[in-house]
Order: C-alpha cells, then structure tokens, then sequence
C-alpha cells in the first residue's frame, strides 16, 4: 500500500474508536514501516489507543519507547507523547521508562520538549505524588527560550494544583511574576490558571 492511501486508512482508523482495541496488533506493525509519515502517524494512534485500552497495548510498549531514541525529532516528540498518553491510563505500563523522560526537558527541538509538558500533564492526572522531587525541571521550562515551551510550561502546575497544590506553593510567586511580565499573552494566562488550581490566587 502507497504512503498516502496507508496514512489515509489510519485516518479513517482514528476516527472509528469502536475499531481501535482490536487494531492495536497492526497499527503496532506499522512502527516498522519505512516512511517517517506512517511511524509518526502509528505512534500517536497508540497513544491514543492505549489511553482507552491500556491493557491492550501492554505488548507494544517497549516497541513505542525504542523511538525515544530516534534521531528525527518528529519520532522522538511522538514516542514521548505516546508514553504519555499510556501512562495517564495505566502509569505502571510506562514506569520503567518513566525517569528518561526528564531527559527531554532540554532536548535541542522545542516540540520535544513541548511533548514533554505534555506527557507528564497525562501522566500527572492520575500519578501526581511520583513529581514531588521534579518540580525543578519544570520551573526550568517557565523561562524556556521558546514561546510555545513557555505557553505550555505553566500547565503542568496546573494540573499538580489541582492535585498536590503543596508541590506548586513553593512556584506561585514566580507564577505571579510570570503571568504579570511575560511577553506572551497565553503564557500570563496559564501562570494565573497554575495560580488559581493551587487555591493561591
């Protein structure tokens, strides 16, 4: 099958969830396709499948965390927001990597980074406690060089917040800088949001 009808066909796939627990197995198989397109396309479908049916992509875990590794930045920011989605379902599925995340906090692309806010938001959700000894690597991100980094950054402690307000106390003074001088519109809303879900405002 060309490219374009196979990516085509997992479109169609993402939009039938009723179809999405039993073609785990081939969109799995897909990861071994040789297009960039198809593997990144494959790697947020699991994703997404394994938040609804955890369990189901059990087998395809270590296949999806091979791709942290990649040289091209698209695989990486895919595999790392896979995990992610994973682990908010089920975050014992995802634990043994859990820690190489971080790593991704400096990686040289900002949509690595920006994908990693993104998994430790999901994973976040329904693990708070595991980010106790991190909040620093977050704080980081607040002033990270990039807008959209900086814009999502915020988020993440918003949701610990909501869940562990006593994680985020110790940042709301730097949140309340940041959403009153920050550049970037979006960036000063996040802060007063992260604010507000820590019951601080």
């Amino acid at each position: 099958m060309k490219e374009s009808e196979l990516y085509k066909e997992l479109g169609v796939l993402t939009k039938d969830k009723s179809r999405w627990e039993e073609n785990i197995p081939y969109v799995a198989t897909l990861l071994g396709n040789e297009s960039v397109k198809i593997k990144a396309k494959a790697l947020w479908l699991l994703g997404e499948m394994g938040l609804g049916h955890p369990s189901a992509v059990k087998d395809s875990v270590e296949a999806i965390a091979v791709f942290c590794e990649s040289d091209d930045s698209l695989l990486r920011e895919r595999a790392v927001n896979a995990l992610g989605r994973i682990g908010r379902a089920d975050y014992h599925l995802i634990e043994k990597h859990w820690k190489e995340l971080f790593r991704f906090a400096e990686d040289k692309e900002p949509k690595v980074r920006l994908s990693f806010i993104w998994a430790s938001e999901n994973i976040a959700t329904n693990t708070p406690d595991i980010y106790a000894e991190y909040m620093p690597v977050f704080e980081k991100l607040l002033y990270d060089e990039n807008d959209k980094v900086r814009m999502e950054a915020p988020e993440i402690f918003r949701v610990l917040g909501k869940r562990r307000p006593e994680l985020v106390r110790p940042y709301v003074e730097q949140l309340k800088k940041i959403s009153e001088t920050d550049s970037n519109r979006v960036v000063r809303i996040h802060s007063l949001g992260a604010i507000k879900a820590a019951g601080t405002a």
